[in-house]
């Protein structure tokens, strides 16, 4: 009786777990398809104020406004001009030949609405990526807990749906909403980015590369994903330090030569080891894919100006801060005030600190890449000289991921609080000091500290939870 008892009472425990991976896996599509209605429904309703949205300088910057790219599709093509004559369009020639003709009214339907549809499926796209990584995920940081005994853990694991949460956190956040309807170019790059993401733990190389490539030549600051990309390549996704794997089969070990006299430690205890053909295949993919985008490019400016033209006009534009127009972000005030002697010394002071943050934090999270593509993504969309809410729903999105381990972040109702009170209080800002005249710049710029602030906070918050969990897992190592 006893062990019927037992496998019934397995068999319950399995019937009850596949029930609730089914109920999830209804529920995520329930709420993914309720996203896309939602956004169709604001889209078909609200048509004009898709065009009030369109310019708010927290959605559209000038390198991700949908009208800049439209003047510069109308320049090309109906006045014969350079699309970068003049100082409105500053993006990837790619990307203008992709949507500019999407700009155009047809059948009646304005141009914006065909680009916020196309957007629409951006977004839907990059969750269902979301849910897959996360899957991959939480399934390999499972597996890698299981080998260090830690089996409890991986029953509670279960629990939270880290690619569901992730996927749903991304499609209903109002910063992802407001940035799809508000004819702004960013959910191209927030899909591509999250492209190469999942490419890099699925060991999809060319997709890797190919989402990479992209995502650079269109904004540049996703440059500095190559680092984590690689580590997801050569280790393998997010799992504990290779030090606990080292203590957990010394201990094993130990334990074997006690009670056998043998001294072989437990087989199942492993660790990743950095795998370099994987990476270097994705160099090649990358070498291959740069080379036909620039080849692309070629072909698209050689009557424009010539590819120099392009990067001066592109590159040169994000590096040089030449457009001061307010945004959220910081460095469109500070260059406004800075004395022009000092211009350059600033710039490349401000530039160079991404790339000073870049190393140590690969040393330290190498075990965890994917967590540290998300820690560059945020140090960059603080950092950029164009930032939008693009950039924090892109970071929330892929903050979903690591639930499981970042349940115990010290300033997450602080850090909700602020981000919705910047977010309320930017607008009201910036229409007392452009529209009432009842303000200055002083009170639209303090909105954007606010921001900046509460991104570096949820920064160091993030990655304090996610040591502090290794610390845990390495205190457990010890205690068993």
């Amino acid at each position: 009786m006893s062990k019927a008892s037992e496998f019934m009472k397995e068999e319950g425990e399995e019937m009850k777990s596949s029930m609730a991976v089914s109920i999830n896996k209804i529920s995520f599509w329930k709420w993914g398809i309720a996203s896309i209605i939602f956004r169709l429904t604001l889209i078909y309703f609200f048509p004009n104020n898709l065009t009030q949205l369109a310019s708010r300088p927290e959605l559209s910057t000038p390198l991700t406004s949908l009208r800049r790219l439209s003047e510069g599709y109308w320049l090309k093509n109906n006045a014969s001009i350079s699309p970068y004559a003049g100082s409105m369009y500053h993006g990837s020639p790619l990307l203008l030949s992709l949507l500019g003709p999407l700009t155009l009214p047809r059948n009646g339907i304005p141009g914006h609405i065909l680009c916020s549809l196309l957007f629409v499926v951006a977004d839907f796209a990059a969750a269902l990526l979301l849910k897959a990584t996360g899957q991959t995920l939480q399934s390999a940081y499972g597996r890698s807990l299981k080998s260090l005994g830690f089996d409890e853990d991986v029953k509670t694991l279960g629990v939270y749906s880290s690619g569901d949460i992730a996927a749903l956190v991304f499609l209903w956040n109002p910063l992802t909403i407001i940035t799809c309807l508000g004819s702004s170019t960013s959910p191209v790059e927030n899909f591509l980015v999250i492209l190469s993401i999942y490419g890099a733990c699925k060991r999809l190389i060319p997709l890797a590369a190919i989402g990479w490539v992209l995502a650079t030549h269109i904004s540049l600051y996703p440059a500095v994903l190559i680092i984590p990309l690689s580590l997801l390549i050569g280790y393998g996704p997010d799992a504990p330090s290779k030090k606990l794997f080292l203590l957990k089969r010394s201990s094993k070990a130990a334990e074997s030569s006690v009670g056998t006299g043998s001294k072989h430690s437990n087989p199942d205890v492993t660790a990743s080891h950095f795998s370099w053909r994987p990476v270097l295949m994705f160099l090649l993919w990358t070498s291959a894919w740069s080379f036909y985008v620039l080849v692309l490019c070629v072909i698209s400016v050689r009557q424009d100006g010539g590819i120099k033209e392009m990067f001066k006009r592109t590159y040169g534009f994000i590096l040089t801060v030449e457009d001061l127009s307010p945004n959220i972000g910081v460095f469109w005030y500070f260059f406004a005030e800075v004395f022009e002697f000092f211009r350059n010394f600033f710039l490349l002071v401000i530039h160079i600190n991404i790339i000073f943050m870049i190393l140590p934090l690969a040393i330290r999270l190498k075990h965890r890449p994917c967590f540290l593509a998300f820690v560059y993504v945020a140090i960059c969309s603080m950092l950029k000289t164009y930032p939008s809410v693009a950039d924090s729903a892109l970071c929330l999105g892929l903050l979903g991921l690591f639930i499981n381990q970042l349940a115990e972040m010290h300033f997450s109702f602080v850090l909700f609080c602020g981000f919705v009170g910047v977010n309320l209080l930017s607008p009201v800002m910036h229409n007392l000091w452009i529209w009432r005249g009842t303000g200055n710049a002083n009170f639209y710029f303090a909105t954007a500290i606010a921001y900046a602030a509460l991104q570096i906070i949820l920064v160091v918050d993030s990655t304090s939870a996610m040591l502090n969990c290794d610390r845990k897992l390495k205190k457990l190592c010890t205690a068993s």
